[in-house]
């Protein structure tokens, strides 16, 4: 593997916060990819503090990974590193409820929520901290007044919404100017092109895409012979489906290729095609692999020619995307407001 690039920053919005231009998602590492017994905190913790020391500042768990458990490990690989150099990004507002997962911003449990992760995370203030899922039984802007108490509090410093409508993030910006949005953005996804892309270019937003490597299938490592764990999310994800999997292999086929043509890996032209749509854009892979964090860095260091990056979209663009990405309980909690 060539040596790792500089890991540029970029400003989400006009925030004022800047992250690196690749960060780490950690959901990974305690919760919901994988199965349990192949997670080992001890190597997620030296994975976390390893991507430190190459450039990465910026890092993203949530209240509902483990639960809890996540927090704790991030929690713990950063009380050796400089507080005031990284960038948090915490979430709330999801639970699981008599075996299902609801959304709740109600003012008190928010409160608690915050409280909770403080202590996990063993830091005084949140970087950026989200709602992790639309509660449609609470107002955006009241959900803004209380995000707006916490950081006169000192205990965020800035808010966010995931998988919010572009109706939900005007009225919430409204109140208390978002600095991020998070929503699921790859080639294989690419639903936020068509409004909240452009609202959030437009508002001075930044756009933070999880699941920016398909949920692993653009690496190239998944076949229809793949074999998911019954506790990892894959398994009961429709796009994840042998037969879907096997019509999706031609879409992985195109990214070989280009990875051929520049010298890359999948995974490193799967990340370099999303940072390319904006400089706005600051995606979040997970990985609990050094080798793999490693390989996802390397991906600032490919770029495309505007006439490379249009045909190879194009290109793309002409084969379908088999398979939902979401079961239909997890769809439900996708916010659509108008």
């Amino acid at each position: 593997m060539p040596a790792i690039p500089t890991l540029p920053r970029r400003e989400l919005g006009k925030s004022g916060l800047f992250v690196s231009q690749i960060g780490l998602g950690c959901m990974g590492m305690s919760f919901s990819i994988g199965s349990p017994e192949a997670r080992d905190d001890k190597r997620s913790i030296e994975v976390i503090r390893e991507a430190f020391r190459l450039g990465i500042n910026f890092f993203d768990t949530a209240q509902v990974y483990g639960p809890h458990k996540n927090e704790e490990l991030l929690g713990e690989a950063i009380s050796t590193l400089p507080r005031d150099q990284l960038v948090i990004a915490t979430k709330c507002g999801i639970y699981t409820r008599d075996g299902k997962s609801v959304a709740d911003s109600r003012p008190e449990i928010l409160r608690d929520a915050i409280e909770g992760s403080l202590k996990r995370l063993r830091t005084s203030y949140v970087d950026l901290y989200y709602i992790h899922r639309i509660d449609p039984t609470i107002p955006i802007e009241d959900v803004a007044r209380t995000m707006l108490q916490f950081k006169k509090e000192g205990k965020i410093r800035h808010w966010g919404v995931s998988e919010a409508s572009v109706a939900t993030v005007r009225r919430a910006h409204a109140v208390f100017p978002l600095t991020a949005v998070q929503s699921e953005y790859s080639l294989m996804f690419r639903e936020p092109e068509k409004e909240l892309i452009p609202t959030l270019r437009e508002l001075g937003i930044g756009f933070v895409p999880f699941s920016p490597l398909g949920r692993g299938f653009l690496t190239a490592t998944i076949n229809a012979d793949t074999k998911f764990d019954a506790g990892d999310i894959r398994a009961n994800l429709p796009r994840f489906s042998k037969d879907n999997v096997a019509k999706n292999l031609a879409l992985v086929s195109l990214v070989k290729e280009m990875a051929e043509r520049k010298g890359a890996t999948p995974s490193q032209i799967a990340l370099a095609w999303v940072t390319s749509q904006a400089p706005f854009i600051a995606p979040i892979p997970g990985t609990t692999k050094l080798e793999r964090l490693k390989e996802n860095i390397g991906s600032v260091a490919v770029h495309f020619t505007p006439d490379e990056l249009a045909d190879f979209t194009k290109n793309f663009d002409a084969l379908s995307v088999e398979g939902d990405r979401y079961p239909a309980a997890l769809e439900a909690m996708v916010d659509r407001s108008r």
